[in-house]
């Protein structure tokens, strides 16, 4: 696509990188639009004006856009056993959040140019856990971080047999070593983890989103999946 042209200040202009494209939007102005750090994932600055609910145009907003793209997540369920199979790695933004580093997660993973969120999630199930789903269903498509980052995730729900365990439902240990990837594979009851999760025990939103969700289509995924 061709791309138009913007304000780019003294910094590399946006139409180098078709990831930071904005899309038109009605009453949205913009000002500026600079990239300000270029690395795997750009750093954005804009300063605009847009239309506010009351109809008049807003005064000048400068927000910092991180740009992260497209993602893709799944829950990997067995309806036999009514297991789980879930992950646990170590995250520094957890830490430095001021909490356990050590996060339970669902398989997940960023999208390759070429890749639909299918795929890519497809490959990041055996790549994280080493299993295949043979139904995938879609749960939702969401923006974790709506006031500084675009990230935009889709997760899905997928059937898997869950594998054998060992002590406390611990499977062993995954990841790309290309990667440095430290991955433990966990398989645990459905009941123990929804429950969890409307608890609150989990910080990571994704898997908080998925074992909820599966908290309302559980039976029906028993009687349909089975």
């Amino acid at each position: 696509p061709s791309w138009p042209d913007r304000p780019a200040g003294d910094s590399l202009p946006l139409m180098s990188d078709p990831r930071t494209y904005l899309p038109p939007y009605p009453g949205l102005r913009v000002e500026e639009d600079r990239i300000v750090w270029k690395g795997r994932f750009p750093l954005q600055v804009v300063r605009f004006h847009h239309r506010r609910f009351d109809g008049e145009e807003s005064g000048q907003l400068t927000w910092e856009l991180w740009r992260r793209g497209r993602a893709a997540a799944l829950l990997p369920y067995d309806p036999v056993a009514d297991k789980v199979v879930l992950i646990e790695q170590f995250r520094l933004p957890v830490l430095a959040a001021g909490l356990d580093p050590i996060v339970t997660e669902i398989p997940a993973g960023l999208c390759n140019a070429d890749e639909t969120e299918d795929t890519t999630i497809r490959r990041e199930l055996r790549e994280e856990i080493g299993l295949d789903a043979d139904v995938v269903v879609k749960i939702g498509q969401f923006v974790l971080t709506p006031g500084g980052c675009d990230e935009r995730i889709t997760i899905f729900a997928g059937r898997v047999t869950a594998p054998t365990t060992g002590p406390d439902g611990i499977v062993g240990l995954t990841g790309l070593a290309s990667e440095h990837e430290d991955i433990r594979v966990r398989v645990q009851d459905a009941t123990e983890v929804i429950e969890a999760a409307a608890a609150g025990a989990y910080p990571n939103s994704v898997c908080t989103i998925g074992l909820l969700w599966l908290g309302l289509k559980r039976e029906e995924l028993r009687r349909t999946w089975r």
